[in-house]
C-alpha cells in the first residue's frame, strides 16, 4: 500500500515508521521546519506533498492520505470530492474542535449537560465578567494549536487567581495574540475521554475509554502539557459511548468525517458534562491504543474507507502510555542548547517486544544511533498493556526504565489515581460494572 502523511510536526512518526517497516510506501510532508528533522534518517520525505498526488492515485484503493491536524479539514474535504481516499477528519472536525462554544453547542443539541462557557476575544471584557461574577472556571484559547500551556484551571473561589492570571496576560500579550478563549465553568468529578473511528457512515467498534494525565510533575503539578500519560482500554465503553459521542454520527456523516474522534468530559453524579473534541489522532494516544490493537493501522483504514466492516480488533484489560521528555520540554526555548541531539541508548537485555511497545517522537537516525531532534524535546512514550491498570502501569515503566538518555524525565504516577479512585466512581455512578475493581468486565 501506499501512505501519504501530512502534517506540521510528523506527529504521526511512529505509525509511519511501522507502516514502513511492514513494507509499504511510506512517504512524509512536514510543514513546520523546526520539525523537518524529525524520523530523519528513518522515512522517505516530500518538500511538496501536493506533487505527490499523482503517485498516490496511482495506487488506487491502496493509496490512503493520512492528515494529523484538525486545521487542514476543507483541504480534505477537496481531496475526498476529487476521489482521494483521505483518513484524518474534515471541515466540520476542525470546527469542533477550534471554536469551543460551537462544539458545546452541537452537544447541547442532543440534551447533553453542559457546563457554563463564556467566550471573549479581548482581556477587558472577561476581568469584567469575573469581577462581577466570581466563581472557579477553567481557561482555554481556542484553536486547535494553540499554546496548551497557556491554559489554566482556576483554584480559588472567588476568582482572584483568575483574574491575576489574565491581568498579567493582558499587560504581556503572546505572540498568539489577539486573544481567543472561553472561561468554563469548573465541574467536580472524574476527567475522561471517549473516543472512536468513525467511517464516514457508522463508528467503528469498540470504542475507547481513557484517563489522560496533563500536568507535567507526579501529584497534578506544574504546567497544562497536554498530555504526559494515559491509561486506556477498549473495553466497557458501551454506555458512555453510546450517552456522548455516538450521538454525533449523523452530524459527522453529514460533515463527511473520516478518522478518529474523541469526546473528553467530567463524570459525576449528575451524569456527563462534555468539555471538548479532539477531531484527529491522539498524541500520543494513537499510540496507546496501538498497543492493546490485534491488527495493524493499515488493515484498520481500509475497513475504514472500504466500509466494509464495523469491528477493530482489540486486546482485553488495559494499556499505559509514560511520555518521555528532556529539557526544556513542554517548552522550546533553549532546546539546541540543552538537549537537542543527544544519543538514545538502552539497557541489556531489550527484547523485539520491549522495542515494539517504544512509540518514539522527536528523534532521528545518525549512523548507529537515535538522537534527540525537533523542537521542544518530546522524546515519545513508552507502552505497556495488562488486565489491570496496575499490571500496565508496572510494564509500560519498565520499559521506560531501559531507556538511557540524558536528563530524560516522566511522571511517575501515571495510572495511579485511575486505579486509587476514578473506576470504582465510575462504577459507582452506573457508567461501568464492577465496583472497586480495576479489572474491566471481569472481576
Amino acid at each position: 500500500m501506499r501512505f501519504l502523511g501530512i502534517g506540521d510536526y510528523n506527529d504521526l512518526g511512529a505509525m509511519y515508521y511501522g507502516l514502513a517497516q511492514r513494507g509499504h510506501e511510506m512517504r512524509v510532508s512536514v510543514a513546520n521546519p523546526s520539525y523537518s528533522d524529525v524520523y530523519g534518517g528513518m522515512l522517505d520525505f516530500t518538500d511538496d506533498w501536493q506533487a505527490e498526488l499523482g503517485w498516490l492515485r496511482e495506487a488506487g484503493e491502496d493509496g490512503i492520505a493520512l492528515f494529523e491536524s484538525a486545521t487542514q479539514g476543507q483541504t480534505q474535504d477537496t481531496l475526498r470530492r476529487d476521489g482521494f481516499r483521505v483518513v484524518g477528519g474534515s471541515a466540520f472536525g476542525d470546527r469542533l474542535e477550534a471554536d469551543r462554544a460551537f462544539g458545546q453547542q452541537v452537544l447541547q443539541g442532543f440534551g447533553l449537560r453542559l457546563a457554563a462557557i463564556h467566550g471573549f476575544t479581548a482581556y477587558a471584557p472577561a476581568l469584567d465578567f469575573l469581577q462581577r461574577q466570581g466563581g472557579r472556571y477553567v481557561l482555554k484559547f481556542n484553536g486547535a494549536d494553540s499554546p496548551r500551556s497557556r491554559n489554566y484551571i482556576g483554584e480559588l473561589d472567588d476568582a482572584s487567581d483568575m483574574l491575576a492570571l489574565l491581568t498579567t496576560y493582558a499587560a504581556h500579550p503572546a505572540t498568539c495574540e489577539p486573544p481567543d478563549f472561553v472561561l468554563m465553568e469548573f465541574v467536580q468529578g472524574v476527567e475522561m475521554g471517549i473516543g472512536a473511528y468513525f467511517n464516514g457512515r457508522e463508528f467503528l467498534s469498540p470504542a475507547c475509554i481513557d484517563f489522560e494525565h496533563k500536568r507535567f510533575f507526579p501529584g497534578e503539578l506544574g504546567e497544562l502539557t497536554g498530555e504526559m500519560g494515559t491509561i486506556v482500554s477498549y473495553r466497557g465503553s458501551e454506555k458512555l459511548f453510546a450517552a456522548s459521542l455516538a450521538k454525533m454520527a449523523p452530524l459527522l456523516r453529514e460533515g463527511g468525517y473520516c478518522g478518529y474522534i474523541n469526546l473528553n468530559m467530567i463524570v459525576n453524579e449528575q451524569g456527563l458534562w462534555p468539555l471538548e473534541f479532539t477531531s484527529r489522532f491522539g498524541y500520543p494516544g494513537f499510540a496507546i491504543c496501538e498497543a492493546l490493537h490485534e491488527e495493524g493501522w493499515e488493515r484498520i483504514f481500509q475497513r475504514m474507507l472500504r466500509q466494509d466492516g464495523l469491528q477493530i480488533a482489540t486486546r482485553a484489560g488495559y494499556a499505559a502510555g509514560v511520555v518521555l521528555t528532556v529539557p526544556p520540554f513542554p517548552y522550546s526555548h533553549g532546546y539546541e542548547e540543552l538537549s537537542k541531539g543527544e544519543p538514545l541508548s538502552f539497557r541489556r537485555g531489550m527484547t523485539a517486544t520491549d522495542h515494539a511497545g517504544l512509540y518514539f517522537a522527536e528523534v532521528a537516525r545518525r549512523g548507529d544511533y537515535l538522537v534527540t531532534s525537533g523542537h521542544t524535546g518530546y522524546v515519545g512514550v513508552a507502552t505497556g498493556t495488562g488486565p489491570t491498570v496496575a499490571g500496565a502501569r508496572d510494564a509500560a515503566y519498565a520499559l521506560a526504565r531501559q531507556v538511557v538518555l540524558p536528563n530524560l524525565r516522566y511522571r511517575t504516577d501515571i495510572g495511579e489515581r485511575v486505579e486509587r479512585s476514578d473506576l470504582r466512581r465510575l462504577a459507582e455512578w452506573g457508567w461501568l460494572e464492577h465496583a472497586g475493581c480495576d479489572r474491566v468486565g471481569s472481576c
